[in-house]
Parts: structure tokens; sequence; C-alpha cells
């Protein structure tokens, strides 16, 4: 029995002194760090979630919508931004020049991207601008004298159009809600419509057709003097009179209808034809209709195609149109409206920036089918640019 007793008292001392040990380590191994430890999934096993399409990046059109000549025109608007602006702000500097230290912080108004040397995009067009040292020490620019002829032959097509240009002033007026526009809107849209930059100062000969009232904050707004009816006809009108089927296609205000009627192709056409006929016209008093009915959808439509057949290139961006919101008495839904007409209209570009056309305006090639001698000019003006463009 002394034997027995003597292995269980050794076995339980063992016993007790591993326990201890166990404890202790255990205590110590509890203070150590886990920051080691995995407790993320790694990165390549993540889902990947798509990125939220931003408007400013996404398409109007997708295929097989897409028409590759409209999206072309606006890629073209792209490359001769700077030419453009940096055109129509040389020339109102006296000479024609301006510092290129100055110039360098007018990205936005010479239309270079930010953060970049403006001498890169002058010397993309060295039949337009020219680089010099002036006699203060300090580098300038201007136009060459290629340009100077050109902007003479430029001036002399605005004196030659000058009547057109009073003529659509006249027509915006009469579109208009109450017959009158700021004169700071016409000015910032006068490139649209091929008006002079010095229209201004040209309107005060025009007495019977325009006066200009100076407002309480000081604002110059342009008022309509006569409403001439000859003027009060749209381009549509005008259309019905020669293709009265094609009037009739070139907008769609569709009835909706039960499936128990049982129409077929034809009949459900001449249906939606009741509904779509008569249009409304843009010289009529907008502001009169209910807001969301059917007969001021046409005439917001009417409204925005008159507005597009005034202009040089029969397009316009929102910006353009967003500028007349309240004087044609236009809605936040424009967007919407217009894209349910693709028969008449197309929309290039983004959602945040598009552009608005009239199809029928462009041959199938994409080509203007009437150019105004203003939208000629600007195509010999961008021919120039790009010779010995680097």
């Amino acid at each position: 029995m002394s034997i027995w007793r003597l292995l269980w008292t050794i076995s339980t001392t063992t016993t007790s002194s591993i326990s201890k040990t166990s404890n202790s380590t255990f205590s110590q191994f509890r203070q150590l760090s886990t920051s080691f430890l995995v407790t993320k999934i790694p990165k390549k096993f993540r889902k990947k979630r798509k990125k939220k399409e931003s408007p400013r990046t996404t398409l109007v059109q997708t295929q097989p919508n897409i028409i590759p000549y409209f999206e072309n025109i606006l890629v073209r608007d792209t490359h001769l931004r700077f030419l453009t602006k940096t055109k129509e702000f040389l020339s109102k500097q006296p000479h024609h020049v301006l510092r290129l230290d100055d110039a360098g912080k007018l990205h936005q108004q010479l239309g270079f991207p930010r953060g970049r040397k403006i001498v890169r995009s002058l010397q993309r067009h060295p039949s337009i601008f020219e680089i010099y040292r002036h006699t203060d020490g300090k580098m300038w620019f201007g136009f060459t004298d290629f340009m100077e002829q050109l902007l003479e032959e430029e001036s002399c097509i605005m004196n030659q159009m000058e009547s057109d240009r009073v003529s659509v002033v006249r027509k915006l007026l009469m579109m208009s809600k109450d017959k009158r526009i700021p004169l700071s809107k016409i000015y910032h849209n006068r490139l649209l419509f091929g008006i002079p930059e010095d229209f201004r100062d040209r309107i005060g000969k025009y007495e019977d057709y325009f006066k200009v009232v100076v407002e309480e904050d000081g604002k110059r707004v342009v008022e309509l003097v006569n409403w001439d009816p000859t003027l009060a006809v749209s381009a549509l009108e005008k259309e019905y009179m020669v293709d009265e089927d094609k009037v009739k296609r070139a907008f769609k205000f569709p009835i909706k209808h039960g499936k128990a009627l049982d129409l077929d192709e034809g009949d459900e056409r001449k249906l939606n034809l009741l509904y779509t006929l008569p249009l409304v016209s843009p010289y009529s008093n907008g502001s009169e209709l209910d807001l969301w009915t059917v007969e001021a959808e046409k005439f917001r439509v009417g409204l925005i195609h008159e507005f597009l057949s005034l202009t040089l290139e029969k397009r316009a961006y929102i910006h353009n149109l967003v500028e007349f919101k309240d004087e044609f008495c236009l809605t936040k839904h424009t967007y919407q409206m217009l894209l349910k007409q693709p028969g008449t209209f197309y929309l290039a570009g983004t959602e945040m920036n598009w552009c608005v056309f009239l199809k029928d305006a462009y041959g199938e090639d994409g080509v203007l089918l009437n150019k105004d001698p203003q939208v000629l000019f600007n195509e010999k003006l961008y021919r120039c640019s790009r010779v010995n463009e680097t």
C-alpha cells in the first residue's frame, strides 16, 4: 500500500505542476498582440463593385441609336474650344494683343486646360497666333497678319447679314413670354445666332423694332416695339406648306389605349395623329397653357424646334436653352421631353452636357444642308488653323 500511495503522490504533483505551467503560458499568450491575424477578406477575393455611373461621363445615346457624325461634331467643338474662345477674347483687347503672364491666369476665358501652359495651345495654331517679345521685355502674343485679314472678312459678313440678325432677335422676342429678354442673355448666346459682338451698340439704330429699358438693378432689357405677323410663321408651318406628310411625322404624342381595342399599326398611327395635330405655334402665349398638359408640351417642343431653326448650325447646348428658360416657359423636364421625339431631335454628348440637333437640317453624311455665310467663314477659319498644326 505504501508503494501505491507514493506513486499517487508523485502523479498528483506532476499534474499540478503541468497545469500551473500551462496556465502561466496561456496568460502570457493573452498579453501578446493579435494584429498579425487576418481579420479582413483579402482584396483579390473580394467581390468587385460596379462604379456608379456619373452623368458627367454617361452618354445620352446607346447602341444602336448613336449617330457618329453628330457625336463627332461635339468632339470637334472640344478641339476648337481654345481657338474659338481665344479669338473672341483677343478681338476685344486693345491692339489685339495680350501678355503671356496675364493669359496664363485666364484658362476659363481662353479655353485651355487649367494648370497647362498656354504656349502649347498657341503653338498648335501658328497661322492664327504669334508670340513675340515686347519692348518692355515681356512675352506677348497676338494675331498674325493673316488672321487680321480674316477678321476683316468676318466683319464684312457681319455687316452684310445685319438685317437677318435683326430678324432673328425680333423672332426671339416674339417667342418670349413678356416680349422682352435681358440684353446680357442675347449677348452670351450671340455666337449661336451669328450676332455681332457690338450688337448692343447697333441695336439703337432700330428704334422701330426694339426698345432698351434699364431696370432698377441696372439690368438692360430689350423689348419688342412692334409685332410683325409676317415673322410669326414658324419653320414647321412653312414646311407644312411644302411637305404636309413630313410635318405630320415630325412629332409623336401617342394616346394610351387598352388592348381591347385591338388596333393594327395603321389605325394606331391615325389615332395618334389625331392627338398630335394640330401643333401649337411657338409664337402663341405659352404661359397661358396649363403646365403639364399635352398642349403645353406641344408648345415647348415647337418652340425649341423654332429656336434651333434660328441658330447657325441648327443645334444648341443645354446651357443655351437654360439661359432662356424663364422667357420661353421651359421646364426642368426638357431633357426627357426631347428624348421622346427622336424623329426630329438628336441629343448628343453626355447626360450633364448634351447638345440637341435638328436632324432634318443635316444630310446623311452629317453635313449641314443650308450653310449661313458665317458658318462658311467658321469652316474656313478651322481649316486654316489646322495648317502646320502640331
